[in-house]
């Protein structure tokens, strides 16, 4: 199979109003919040903070919220170096990961496939280089062919559209709870969903929330049953977890 060329660099102003104008339909209205800087910190969806999951207060704003992650993702320094000193290693090792999870039969050919925060795509290219053709990725900012635009907290896909879902970007998600349930909502019966996350550990600034132990996530995950959880070395995050989608979901 002939794998799609690395994604070219964008001008940093033409990526910027792109990722704009196809971010505000994206965007679910119950997440904005007033913008004006005397209004409370907008707070996580009920349910989302326990004890061993936490979230980072500061954002006046949902928009606020997304033109903070819009910073990491549209740095011109950052996408350089994503699509090419890192490409070829990244690539690499997801491939790895994505061919364990092949030999253990949680992943095939036949998966339909989305990267969640896929950024330039070296998770759908590593996908690719295993043998499952039909993968997608989803970032703020779109990088075809690899990566369509979308907001995680509001997946751009109909129920039931994927067999395997992957992320590692768990840490970014400000509501924790509708990350985990827009996986549940796209993920078929019986498919399976793997996030690579860290446990103990603080993120960069770019991280909305803090995972202080596992339960803080599998608790989320309402339609699944947990296949595994085990340590891994996957881009300074440590631990991966394995859920698959019940056959027959039960009622939230």
């Amino acid at each position: 199979m002939t794998l799609p060329e690395k994604p070219l660099l964008k001008p940093f102003l033409l990526l910027l109003s792109l990722s704009l104008l196809l971010l505000l339909p994206l965007v679910d209205p119950s997440f904005r919040r007033s913008s004006s800087p005397s209004t409370t910190p907008a707070a996580p969806a009920a349910g989302a903070a326990t004890p061993l999951l936490r979230i980072r207060p500061g954002y006046h704003s949902y928009d606020d919220y997304i033109k903070h992650q819009l910073n990491k993702t549209l740095d011109p320094r950052l996408r350089r170096l994503w699509a090419t000193r890192d490409w070829d290693r990244k690539v690499l090792v997801f491939a790895r990961f994505f061919s364990d999870l092949k030999s253990q039969g949680l992943l095939s050919n036949a998966s339909r496939a989305l990267c969640i925060g896929a950024r330039l795509g070296q998770e759908v290219a590593a996908l690719h280089r295993v043998g499952v053709a039909d993968a997608v990725g989803m970032d703020l900012v779109p990088s075809p062919p690899l990566v369509a635009a979308g907001d995680f907290h509001a997946q751009p896909f109909p129920d039931a559209s994927f067999d395997f879902e992957f992320s590692n970007v768990f840490d970014h998600a400000l509501y924790p709870d509708r990350f985990v349930a827009e996986i549940e909502r796209t993920l078929r019966p019986g498919g399976v969903a793997v996030l690579h996350v860290a446990l103990h550990r603080r993120g960069d600034k770019y991280s909305a929330n803090d995972l202080f132990a596992v339960d803080g996530v599998l608790g989320l995950f309402k339609q699944s049953d947990l296949v595994r959880v085990s340590k891994v070395d996957g881009f300074g995050l440590d631990t991966e977890v394995v859920l698959r989608k019940k056959k027959r979901p039960s009622q939230r």
